[in-house]
C-alpha cells in the first residue's frame, strides 16, 4: 500500500493547483487537499474522472505526476485511521496466525509496519479461506479488507478480511517462536532481521544516520568520501587487513577517512565521510566489530573547545531525532525514553587526571598513562544523565596526529565522548598538529613509512592551518540509543572475530 501526504506536496504541486485556481477551473480540482491520506491507486482514478473535463486536463498534465513524486509507503499503523470504512490492499509476509474455529487472526508484516487481520469463514468464499488457513509464516501474501476500529483498543485498528491470496507458501521457516541462541540467530541473520526487534533497530539505525547528516549540513559540513583501500594506516600498523592489490603490493583497508578527510578541508572547509571501517582488533567484547560503520569530520580554522561543542551538539540532535520519530521503534524496544531525554542538557567534562582521581575513588585500579577499558567507562558514567567527554590525554597513548597542549606538552589536545547507562565511547576527537616539522618528526619518531605519509604531510607544507575534527562509531550510538545490549545486533549483517557468514 502506498499513500500520499497531499498536505507535503512539493512547491510545483501547489503553484500548479494555484495556477488551476487563478484561471477558473472547476474548483472540485483542490479537493485532494481537505483530504490528508489518498490511497495512490484511488487518487489515479479520482482525478482521472476528475480530469475528464477540458478545463481539468492541466491537473492530469501538470498536478497529478508530481502527485506520484510525493507516494510514499504507510509508515504507522495509525495511519490507517484515514481509512477506517474503505477498503485497501496490503502485500506483505505473515509474521503470525492464530486461529479460533471459524476466525483467524493474522498479523502481517509489509516492511513499514505490522496489520491485524480479521478472517471470518463465514464471510469468505470457499476459496478464500482455504487460502487463509494453508498460509504459514512468512509466507508472502496479498489482501484485501475493509478498515475498523478496534472494538476495545482505543487508536488500534484492525482489516476485516475480504480477499487473500498466497503468493509464495513457506515451508518450515527455520527461526520458530521458541527461543534460539545467539549463534544459531546469526547464522540465519538474513532471516532473523525480519523479526519486530530488529525491524525496529534497522528502522532506528537509518534515523541516526539521517540525523548525523542533518546536523553536519546545518553546521556547513559537506560529505567527502574517502578510499576504502589505502597504502597506510591512520593509527598504527597492528590492526590492519592487508589486502594484495594488483602491482601496488600491499594495500589495507581504511581504519578511518580521517586524513582524506584532513585533505578535504583545504578544498571546502568542513567536511566529513560516512562508511564502513575494518579494524583488525582480536576482540571479543559486547561492542566491537572488525567491520564497522563510521563518520569521521573535520573542519578548519576549529580549535579544541569548539571542536567538542560540535560533538556535544551532534549527539543531542541525533537523541531529539531519534525521540521524535522513533516512538514506535523506541517502544518495541522497551527503551527508557526518560534517560534518553534527560541527555539534552549541557554534557560532563573531565580531563584525564580528573577522571583517574574519580576512577580511584569509584576503586578501579586503573594506573596513570592507561587507556579507559569497558569497566571504567562504566564507573564513569554510572551516575551521570549525561554523556562525559575525558579530554587532554597523556600524548603517548594518543596517536600521532593530535596536537599538544600549550600548557602541557605531554598532554594531547584529544578527547573521548563515553556515553550513558555503560555504553562506552562513542566518538573521539582532537585538534590536528598543523605543523609540517612537528608532525613529519612524530612520523619518524613512531617508525611510520614516511614515504607513504607525503600526500598527507602536503597538507601541512601548503596553505596549513589550525583545524580540528572527530570520528563517531555508527553501531556504538545505534546501541546506546536502542538500548541493545550487544553490537552485533546494531549493523544489518555483523562481522565478527569469529564470524563471516551469512
Amino acid at each position: 500500500m502506498f499513500k500520499i501526504e497531499l498536505v507535503y506536496i512539493d512547491s510545483l504541486v501547489r503553484n500548479s493547483l494555484k495556477t488551476c485556481r487563478t484561471a477558473g477551473f472547476c474548483s472540485c480540482a483542490f479537493l485532494p487537499l481537505s483530504l490528508r491520506w489518498m490511497n495512490a491507486l484511488d487518487s489515479a482514478y479520482w482525478c482521472t474522472k476528475l480530469a475528464d473535463s477540458e478545463p481539468c486536463r492541466f491537473l492530469t498534465q501538470y498536478v497529478l505526476p508530481n502527485i506520484f513524486c510525493c507516494r510514499m509507503p504507510f509508515a504507522t499503523s495509525s495511519s490507517l485511521a484515514a481509512f477506517v470504512g474503505q477498503d485497501i490492499t496490503v502485500k506483505g509476509w505473515l509474521y503470525n496466525k492464530r486461529s479460533s474455529g471459524p476466525i483467524a487472526f493474522l498479523e502481517v508484516r509489509d516492511g513499514y509496519g505490522w496489520r491485524s487481520i480479521v478472517a471470518a469463514k463465514e464471510s469468505l468464499s470457499p476459496d478464500v479461506w482455504a487460502e487463509v488457513e494453508k498460509v504459514t509464516q512468512e509466507s508472502s501474501v496479498t489482501l484485501t479488507g475493509t478498515v475498523t476500529k478496534h472494538p476495545k483498543r482505543e487508536g488500534i485498528f484492525e482489516i476485516q478480511l475480504k480477499d487473500f491470496k498466497v503468493l509464495q507458501l513457506a515451508i518450515d521457516y527455520p527461526i520458530a517462536k521458541k527461543e534460539h541462541g545467539p549463534d544459531f540467530l546469526l547464522e540465519n541473520r538474513h532471516l532473523w532481521l525480519r523479526s519486530k526487534r530488529q525491524w525496529a533497530i534497522l528502522r532506528l539505525r537509518d534515523r541516526i544516520m539521517m540525523a548525523m547528516e542533518e546536523y553536519l549540513h546545518h553546521q556547513a559540513f559537506i560529505r567527502l568520501d574517502s578510499p576504502v583501500f589505502t597504502p597506510n594506516a591512520c593509527e598504527g600498523t597492528t590492526t590492519l587487513f592487508p589486502v594484495p592489490y594488483f602491482d601496488e603490493g600491499t594495500a589495507y583497508l581504511s581504519q578511518s577517512g580521517q586524513l582524506y578527510i584532513e585533505a578535504g578541508i583545504g578544498a571546502v572547509g568542513r567536511c566529513y565521510d560516512f562508511g564502513p571501517v575494518f579494524r583488525a582488533e582480536k576482540s571479543k567484547t559486547k561492542r566491537h566489530l572488525t567491520e564497522f560503520w563510521m563518520m569521521d569530520a573535520e573542519a578548519a580554522f576549529v580549535e579544541f573547545e569548539e571542536n567538542t561543542m560540535i560533538q556535544e551538539g551532534l549527539a543531542r540532535y541525533v537523541v531529539r531525532a531519534c525521540l521524535e520519530k522513533c516512538q514506535e521503534e523506541l517502544a518495541i524496544l522497551e527503551r527508557d525514553i526518560e534517560k534518553l531525554r534527560k541527555v539534552d542538557a549541557p554534557f560532563v567534562h573531565l580531563s584525564y587526571d580528573e577522571a583517574i582521581k574519580q576512577l580511584h575513588t569509584l576503586g578501579s585500579d586503573i594506573k596513570y598513562g592507561e587507556d579507559l577499558g569497558n569497566d571504567d567507562e562504566g564507573l564513569l558514567t554510572k551516575e551521570s544523565a549525561v554523556p562525559i567527554f575525558i579530554e587532554r590525554w597523556p600524548k603517548d597513548i594518543k596517536s600521532f596526529y593530535m596536537k599538544r597542549d600549550p600548557n602541557n606538552p605531554n598532554l594531547a589536545l584529544g578527547s573521548d565522548l563515553i556515553a550513558t547507562e555503560g555504553a562506552g565511547e562513542i566518538a573521539g576527537g582532537s585538534q590536528r598538529e598543523e605543523s609540517l616539522e612537528i608532525l613529519l618528526d612524530r612520523i619518524r619518531h613512531e617508525n611510520l613509512p614516511e614515504a607513504d605519509y607525503q600526500w598527507y604531510l602536503d597538507t601541512r607544507r601548503y596553505g596549513s592551518v589550525p583545524h580540528s575534527g572527530f570520528g563517531f562509531g555508527l553501531e556504538r550510538l545505534v546501541r546506546w540509543i536502542s538500548g541493545t545490549e550487544h553490537i552485533r545486533e546494531c549493523i544489518p549483517f555483523p562481522r565478527t572475530i569469529g564470524r563471516l557468514r551469512p
